[in-house]
């Protein structure tokens, strides 16, 4: 039996590159601080954000563009939201 292909949305993939470029900006910044203790706060704040940006993007690529991904991005950005709310980077 043939493997069914995997919806796929532009809009979403742009969502999801737009997503990873922030996570890799929000890594680089935490990367450069000096204070290691402070490095460390920031990052284990921040590994939610990176864990949900990972399920998003895993899911897309294995399953596409399915009732699920709205959700996931929405998951994901209340995360990322919350983190910037919470801590200035």
């Amino acid at each position: 039996m043939a493997k069914k292909r995997r919806k796929l949305n532009k809009d979403f993939e742009k969502k999801i590159y737009s997503s990873k470029k922030n996570v890799e900006l929000v890594l680089a910044k935490i990367f450069d601080i000096n204070d290691e203790d402070i490095q460390k706060e920031y990052m284990s704040a921040f590994n939610k954000v990176v864990f949900l940006y990972d399920e998003l993007k895993g899911d897309y690529e294995q399953l596409g563009f399915n009732d699920n991904s709205e959700g996931l991005l929405t998951r994901y950005q209340n995360a990322f939201d919350h983190f910037e709310s919470e801590f200035e980077i």
